[in-house]
């Protein structure tokens, strides 16, 4: 498999505040990746700055071979990168369906076509039968839900997801982690934002450890959870449990 993201050296100061620095990792083809790292450690700068919300201060990131370090969030989108965010971005105002016609429309001009796609998407994510629900009217674990399906509308080769089971109860992040791997099944890589280990564990082949900006490991579940180093300074300081 060949890398399909490469984070190189990847640093955002924010004035005098260090967010990111010098982050450097990658992401294979298919590959699950998942992030960690206390509050602070900078995971969702670095997920703003891989998709475009804002450019890096130094360092480079590469996406199926193309530097997209200075792209707009719209054209990294239509290149194949899809993300959801920490706290949910839905469109309250409108239907479900609508949402995700949003997500739909980025690579699609027919509207046909595009709400076909959508109901492929809403049956993938078990939302069909919500499509004319107003998102407003939707509880925490369905816009998670109508978060995912909007950004795999898309069309994405790799997906960003931000704490998508932040929230969650044990039974709606068990459902969750289903419908990430079954989204991986269908090739899309995907590079998760996960304070939950055990959902880590079950899903990541490779782990990567951020404290205080910087990556202090990558590399197995099993590698980083028996390191000392991460012991100490993440999984010692309260990593979540399922009850």
């Amino acid at each position: 498999m060949g890398k399909i993201l490469e984070i190189k050296n990847a640093t955002k100061r924010f004035g005098g505040l260090v967010a990111n620095e010098a982050v450097t990792f990658d992401v294979e083809e298919g590959e699950i990746v998942g992030v960690v790292g206390p509050n602070g450690a900078g995971k969702t700068t670095l997920f703003n700055s891989i998709s475009g919300a804002h450019t890096l201060t130094e360092g480079n990131v590469i996406f199926k071979g193309k530097d997209i370090t200075s792209m707009k969030p719209y054209d990294i989108c239509k290149l194949g990168i899809g993300r959801t965010f920490q706290i949910p971005q839905s469109l309250n105002d409108m239907m479900v369906y609508e949402n995700v016609l949003v997500g739909a429309l980025c690579k699609r001009h027919n509207i046909e076509e595009a709400m076909k796609h959508v109901d492929q998407i809403l049956e993938l994510c078990g939302m069909l039968d919500m499509k004319y629900v107003y998102a407003g009217k939707l509880n925490v674990p369905q816009k998670k839900r109508l978060e995912i399906a909007r950004a795999m509308a898309t069309d994405p080769e790799l997906l960003l997801l931000d704490e998508t089971m932040a929230g969650l109860t044990a039974t709606e992040r068990k459902d969750a982690v289903n419908l990430i791997k079954k989204i991986n099944t269908m090739g899309v890589a995907i590079l998760t934002i996960e304070h939950n280990m055990d959902v880590v564990m079950n899903v990541s082949r490779r782990v990567v450890v951020l404290v205080s900006g910087k990556v202090l490991v990558v590399g197995s579940p099993d590698e980083v959870t028996s390191n000392q180093e991460v012991i100490n300074a993440y999984l010692g300081g309260g990593a979540k449990k399922d009850e």
